[in-house]
């Protein structure tokens, strides 16, 4: 069966790669007129006033706090589920005894 994922997961691959590029020539190399915008008019458009991303230090304490409070939630999951458990299972107890 996991030849077969792999096997469909790759088929999937090569098409979507295959379907990136397009050109009406092949022989048609990269020259001004067929470029979207040339590298130096890119750079020059950059915007100098743009505000820096905010720092990763700040989004990664964030990430862990709340990792932490999923840590939470999940042992409280846990502990009622092992509490429903034991109510169920001394239910079933107490009807085997009737």
């Amino acid at each position: 069966m996991k030849k077969i994922v792999y096997a469909a997961f790759a088929f999937a691959a090569a098409l979507a790669l295959s379907a990136c590029g397009s050109s009406d020539k092949a022989s048609e190399g990269a020259q001004a007129e067929n470029v979207e915008m040339p590298a130096e008019e890119a750079m020059s458009a950059a915007d100098a006033d743009a505000t820096p991303v905010a720092e990763a230090t700040g989004v990664a304490a964030e990430a862990a706090a709340a990792a932490t409070e999923a840590d939470e939630a999940a042992d409280a999951a846990r502990k009622a589920a092992e509490a429903a458990t034991a109510t169920a299972e001394k239910k079933t107890d107490a009807q085997k005894k009737m």
